[in-house]
């Protein structure tokens, strides 16, 4: 019996002749994070989408298991259904925050839509929970009412990281969470989601081109060329003896660097 959080079995997608992703099996269990690795193009970002239900795949399956211990396809869900895991059991980090945020609502008011959408209607409690998360991702409550476009980039990033957290989500998807921001920033933003991921056992899917990234971050890796998973295993041993010679080049590369 499958008892991994979330399945990948035999993953494919094609943009006309060009295969992004072939063929790939892989599995997430509870309070994991996995890595998807590899350079601009070699499909880690389709590769996303894919298990994230964002598009679907030309073959293959990704499945699921709920809160209630039922595994379930996401391809023979209902809109509905997926709807409902987006706002509940999962979260969606994106490197342009922008695309999560609503630019024209207030910070609280961010934070308390993914409340609102699982039924939440008592304003102070809310307004409450909303406070508290701003001060988890370290802004300050008395920002509470203004606006996103008043913050900087790397405040609209954790606002980011509150809006999916509040709902306690099982799984989080984030692709290049710290990627456009000054190092200085992004240094205290990985302190950041570090501790979130230990302190709520979240399971996490990562893609990011940033090796140190994904060593802070992840226990599990996949190294990714031209739409094919070439090495995966335990995050430290396969940066620190890489075996295939692509990941060896990049591992190389940052050491170089």
């Amino acid at each position: 019996m499958n008892s991994s959080l979330l399945s990948a079995e035999g993953l494919s997608k094609r943009y006309g002749a060009v295969e992004a992703c072939k063929n790939i099996s892989f599995e997430i269990q509870e309070g994991e994070a996995l890595a998807i690795v590899g350079e601009s193009g070699s499909g880690k970002t389709t590769l996303l989408h894919l298990i994230a239900g964002l598009m679907a795949p030309h073959s293959g399956r990704v499945s699921y298991r709920g809160r209630d211990g039922v595994r379930r396809d996401l391809a023979e869900m209902s809109e509905a259904q997926r709807r409902a895991l987006m706002r509940a059991d999962w979260g969606f980090v994106h490197q342009d925050s922008t695309k999560d945020l609503r630019m024209n609502v207030s910070a609280g008011g961010n934070i308390g839509e993914r409340l609102m959408a699982l039924g939440e209607r008592h304003y102070g409690r809310i307004r409450a929970s909303a406070a508290e998360w701003l001060a988890r991702v370290e802004i300050a409550e008395d920002r509470l009412d203004d606006s996103p476009l008043t913050y900087s980039g790397g405040m609209r990033q954790r606002l980011q990281i509150a809006r999916n957290l509040v709902t306690s989500p099982r799984l989080v998807f984030m692709d290049e969470p710290t990627g456009g921001l000054d190092v200085s920033v992004q240094a205290r933003l990985l302190d950041l989601i570090r501790g979130l991921i230990a302190e709520m056992g979240l399971a996490v899917v990562l893609v990011t081109h940033d090796l140190a990234v994904a060593r802070l971050l992840s226990n599990r890796i996949l190294v990714m060329k031209q739409g094919e998973v070439i090495e995966s295993g335990l995050t430290d041993r396969v940066l620190d003896d890489p075996q295939a010679p692509y990941t060896q080049l990049l591992v190389s590369s940052v050491l170089a660097a």
